[in-house]
């Protein structure tokens, strides 16, 4: 599972991340706000890159920004893998992507906590950030069910819904996939 939950994870994830720079290209063109050079910048700052003040070089954002986007897209193909997999699988992978964004930027000292921003800022980022997380797991999910249905699933389907008389599948049948 864990095999196939990576490569699909990098594929999941880079498609997400295509989408989100082609919503946030479209929203660009329509509100005027400009590039963010805050990936690049992160990036720069991992790797000891020298890092200007204004404008960086487009590709430390691109590489940033697919790089991040390939990498956390193999958590979402785990959870499809698991059995978590859908709209509700994607909301919650939402927040794991907008918590990876926050975690990279504050320690780097690149960026501030979302709670200091203003409002249209953190609702354009949450928005883009929702978009990669649908789009990468709808990608994850249509990847992972070709592997058939997740311990997790498997799990419900001995009886819809969360029960304290239904004990855990056993060992060998969630190994099975």
């Amino acid at each position: 599972m864990l095999k196939r939950a990576v490569w699909q994870g990098v594929v999941a994830g880079l498609a997400g991340a295509a989408v989100m720079t082609g919503a946030e290209k479209i929203e660009q063109r329509m509100t005027g706000r400009p590039d963010s050079y805050v990936p690049a910048r992160v990036l720069a700052r991992l790797t000891g890159l020298p890092e200007s003040s204004g404008q960086q070089p487009r590709w430390q954002n691109l590489a940033m920004h697919y790089g991040q986007g390939a990498l956390v897209g193999v958590l979402r193909s785990v959870m499809a893998q698991a059995g978590l997999r859908g709209v509700w699988a994607s909301a919650m992978f939402t927040a794991v992507r907008l918590t990876n964004d926050q975690i990279l930027e504050n320690a780097t000292g690149v960026g501030a906590p979302p709670l200091t921003w203003p409002r249209p800022e953190l609702a354009i980022d949450m928005l883009h950030k929702s978009i990669y997380a649908f789009s990468t797991g709808a990608v994850a999910d249509a990847l992972a069910a070709r592997d058939g249905a997740g311990p997790g699933q498997r799990h419900a389907a001995l009886r819809p819904g969360r029960h304290a008389d239904v004990g855990p599948l056993p060992e060998a049948a969630a190994r099975r996939a």
